[in-house]
C-alpha cells in the first residue's frame, strides 16, 4: 500500500474554482488516472458533493463506509480522505469547489450556517433529499450550459450555497452561529488540533494557544462536540493513526512516532484504549476485508464468465 495521495482541485480547462463531473462519465475513466487510484482513500483539498441521483452503492469517508442510494448527498470537506467504490453501478453527479471558492463567493454568515464545510468532526456527512438534489443539478447544469458566462462564478456560488443552507436547515438542530464568539473559539481549537495533534495532545497546550482557561474550553468543544476537549483531541489522532495504518507499509513504531509518540508501547496502548484492538488487529481486519472483496470480485467474474461460456 502507498501512502494516502493529497489531490489538488484541478478543472478541464484550469478557468474555474469549480466543476460538476457526471459520474458514470468520471467512473468511465477512473482506469485512466494516473496521479492517484480513486478506489483507493487519498485527502482531497477542495470541497466536493457527491450527488446520487439512480442506483445505491457505497462511499467510504475517514475510512467509514456510507451507503448512498437515489437521493442520498455526501458532503466531502477539504483534509478528508475518501475513496470511491470498486466498480461502483450508481448514477449521478460530484460537484467539486476550492476554499478560495467558497471565501471568494460565500458570505461570512452562511460558512459559519454550513458547519460541515470547515466542521466535519460534528456533523454527519450524509442527507438524503431526492427533490432538493434533483432541482439543485437541474439549475447547475443550465447555468452551465448557458452559453452567456457572465457572472458564472457568482451564480453557481450561490446555487451551491442555497443548496448547502437547504440542506443544513434540514437537520433541525442549533446552528453554530447561534453563539458565533464560542464557535470561532471551537474552530480555532479544531484547526490547533490538525496542525499541532504530532507535538501535543494536551488540553493544557491548546488553551494556552488560544488564551483561555482548561475549563472554558472544554465547556465550548462540549457545546458542539457533547464530549471535552480531550476527547476530541484523541478522536483525531486515533483518525490519523487509522490513516496511517490502512495507507501505508509504514512499521507501527514508524506511525507512532510520526503521530507524536516516542515509544511503540505507549502508541499500542493508546490505540487499543481508544478502539478496543491493537494497531496490527486493526491492520489484519482491514486487509483481511480487502481480500475478501478481491476473492469476491474475482468469483463474481468467474461466475459470469463461466455462465457465459455454457450458454453460448
Amino acid at each position: 500500500m502507498k501512502t494516502i495521495p493529497d489531490i489538488s482541485f484541478q478543472d478541464a480547462d484550469n478557468k474555474h474554482s469549480f466543476e460538476c463531473l457526471n459520474l458514470t462519465k468520471f467512473f468511465a475513466r477512473i482506469p485512466e488516472i494516473t496521479d492517484h487510484n480513486p478506489t483507493q482513500p487519498h485527502r482531497i483539498h477542495f470541497f466536493a458533493l457527491l450527488i446520487v441521483t439512480d442506483g445505491n452503492g457505497t462511499h467510504q469517508v475517514d475510512l467509514k463506509d456510507y451507503t448512498v442510494q437515489k437521493g442520498s448527498v455526501l458532503k466531502l470537506a477539504k483534509g478528508q480522505v475518501h475513496a470511491f467504490q470498486k466498480n461502483a453501478a450508481y448514477k449521478g453527479f460530484l460537484v467539486l469547489f476550492t476554499e478560495n471558492f467558497v471565501m471568494n463567493h460565500f458570505s461570512k454568515s452562511s460558512i459559519n450556517m454550513i458547519s460541515h464545510l470547515y466542521n466535519y468532526h460534528i456533523t454527519s456527512p450524509i442527507s438524503e433529499n431526492e427533490e432538493l438534489n434533483h432541482s439543485f443539478i437541474q439549475e447547475l447544469n443550465e447555468e452551465l450550459r448557458n452559453s452567456n458566462d457572465y457572472a458564472r462564478n457568482n451564480i453557481v456560488a450561490s446555487l451551491i450555497n442555497l443548496y448547502l443552507l437547504r440542506l443544513e436547515r434540514e437537520f433541525d438542530q442549533q446552528l453554530p452561529h447561534n453563539n458565533a464568539k464560542n464557535y470561532t473559539i471551537f474552530i480555532a481549537f479544531k484547526n490547533l488540533v490538525e496542525q499541532n495533534y504530532a507535538t501535543t495532545r494536551n488540553v493544557k497546550d491548546y488553551a494556552e494557544m488560544l488564551t483561555i482557561t482548561t475549563k472554558h474550553l472544554n465547556e465550548i468543544v462540549k457545546e458542539f462536540t457533547l464530549d471535552t476537549a480531550k476527547t476530541f483531541i484523541d478522536g483525531y489522532v486515533i483518525l490519523e493513526a487509522k490513516r496511517s495504518i490502512v495507507s501505508t507499509d509504514n512499521g507501527f513504531k514508524e506511525i507512532a512516532y510520526e503521530i507524536g509518540f516516542d515509544e511503540l508501547t505507549n502508541f499500542t496502548k493508546f490505540f487499543k484504549k481508544n478502539t478496543g484492538v491493537s494497531p496490527k488487529t486493526f491492520r489484519t481486519s482491514v486487509i483481511q476485508l480487502l481480500t475478501f472483496t478481491i476473492l469476491s470480485l474475482i468469483l463474481i467474474i468467474e461466475y459470469h464468465y463461466c455462465h457465459f461460456s455454457f450458454a453460448v
